[in-house]
């Protein structure tokens, strides 16, 4: 059954990016209008997010944002087909880097790099646009619990050289890796709760968001690169790798890692700010925290 899936994935991977980019972007909003219109997946979840982002927002254009984010999303899936295929070829009309000397100075200090990220634009661009750069990542990731499914997820990021550590006792982990200089990437857009979750605040609304970005980079002494990515209206994905962002130490070692945990929320509500049709909303993103 494995086998036969990732015969047939492979195929229909091949077929999709023989046709005209215009073409794919139509399967992928195809795929968005049954996902959010028909199926109504999550629909409510994304309505509900919208409101307590943009409570001025009224429902009609809610309803629209929340459409092009599901749209994105389904385009991303398009995208990856093309996995099974690079590095060979152009891939100019994939992705485009900006910012990429911010990360080589962060590099410099030979301590690996912690990189900031979330669920913005197209996440696995970056890290194959990243990897064809000589800049492999490695990822934080949860795995899926149907195997094949996973294997074929993990397998076609995986030709890259993208490597991937699961998010329970990763510590050791993720301290060795940056030892080796790796580039370590933290996604730190969703919920987080105890206890390896800390108070935050998101777009002025009480949550729970991981501190395991804060506490690692306390504990190296790693440098902390944002990056993030969007879609131009072409389809390239743009990755933008921002400049460090200094480590505050605080009163306490706790208040640290408040401080910096609330640091890093900021910066993903700018980014989600300039491109909030291209954000995950269908992430339950402000559940209740509890001690």
């Amino acid at each position: 059954m494995r086998y036969f899936v990732a015969i047939l994935g492979k195929f229909f991977a091949k077929l999709v990016i023989l046709l005209p980019r215009r073409a794919q972007f139509w399967i992928g909003d195809l795929l968005g209008l049954l996902w959010f219109d028909v199926l109504r997946i999550r629909r409510q979840v994304v309505l509900d997010n919208l409101l307590i982002a943009f409570p001025e927002m009224n429902l009609q254009d809610r309803t629209s944002l929340g459409r092009r984010s599901v749209r994105n999303m389904c385009r991303n899936i398009v995208d990856y087909c093309y996995f099974h295929v690079l590095p060979e070829g152009d891939y100019s009309h994939l992705f485009k880097i900006e910012g990429l000397e911010n990360l080589e100075k962060a590099q410099e200090k030979n301590l690996g790099v912690c990189m900031l990220s979330m669920h913005l634009g197209n996440g696995d661009n970056a890290a194959a646009g990243l990897a064809l750069a000589g800049q492999p990542v490695v990822i934080i990731s949860k795995e899926f619990k149907v195997r094949w499914l996973n294997d074929m997820w993990f397998g076609m990021r995986a030709r890259l050289g993208t490597e991937f550590i699961p998010p329970r006792n990763s510590s050791f982990a993720v301290l060795k890796a940056l030892k080796r200089n790796k580039n370590v990437v933290f996604v730190n857009d969703q919920f987080m709760g105890p206890p390896v979750g800390v108070r935050s605040t998101f777009f002025g609304k009480e949550t729970g968001s991981a501190m395991g970005l804060a506490v690692m980079a306390q504990r190296s002494g790693s440098p902390i690169i944002p990056v993030s990515t969007y879609r131009r209206d072409d389809g390239v994905t743009v990755i933008v790798l921002d400049p460090e962002i200094p480590f505050e130490e605080k009163g306490s070692k706790e208040e640290t890692i408040l401080h910096m945990t609330q640091v890093f929320d900021h910066w993903t509500e700018k980014k989600v700010r300039q491109h909030p049709d291209q954000w995950m909303w269908v992430h339950r993103r402000w559940k209740e925290f509890h001690e």
